[in-house]
């Protein structure tokens, strides 16, 4: 057993740079944490969320999320906590069957993205993104629709009645006083 286990780190400290095979997927989190570390093959999952902002080189820029909300969006009931994500740099034609990116009312396309991290590129003045040579629609986006809380609901329904009630309250004391 521990023959094996120094075999197989020796395997994986000789790829050369490259901390994983081709199908890991890694975190935007960890990417994020040590952009350098990552330089180089990548695949991450998430959703494109925001807009795809076209450039004349036949790219599209947008920005890709593996939080929390991909699977839990705040509006359905989704516990919270702060947005994760990297810029990618896509060949316009890998979009064309993909739909538009997420957004407030929309949980977008989630894929699975194979490319190359590249931080602080210096031929696009430092910027550190993903450039995208494979692209896999893993879910189709779908309309987001808020839920009624109905704590919150009737404590607001609740204070309209207060505030109703004093303003009534108010102008009879008025008229009479």
């Amino acid at each position: 057993m521990m023959r094996a286990t120094i075999v197989g780190l020796a395997l994986l400290m000789s790829g050369g740079g490259v901390a994983f095979a081709q199908g890991d997927v890694t975190r935007v989190v960890d990417i994020i944490d040590d952009s350098a570390a990552y330089a180089g093959p990548i695949v991450v999952e998430g959703e494109l969320i925001g807009d795809y902002g076209q450039r004349s080189d036949g790219t599209i820029w947008t920005q890709l999320n593996d939080d929390i909300y991909v699977d839990d969006p705040t509006v359905l009931g989704g516990s919270g906590g702060s947005n994760i994500g990297i810029g990618v740099r896509v060949p316009a034609a890998l979009l064309d069957e993909i739909p538009d990116p997420g957004g407030y009312r929309v949980r977008g396309p989630v894929v699975r993205l194979v490319g190359e991290w590249k931080h602080h590129d210096p031929d696009r003045g430092g910027e550190s993104y993903l450039e995208v040579t494979e692209l896999t629609l893993l879910s189709p986006p779908f309309k987001l629709q808020e839920r009624w809380a109905p704590i919150p609901g009737a404590l607001g329904i609740g204070l309209v009645i207060v505030s109703i009630t004093m303003a009534r309250i108010r102008r009879n004391s008025d008229a009479t006083g």
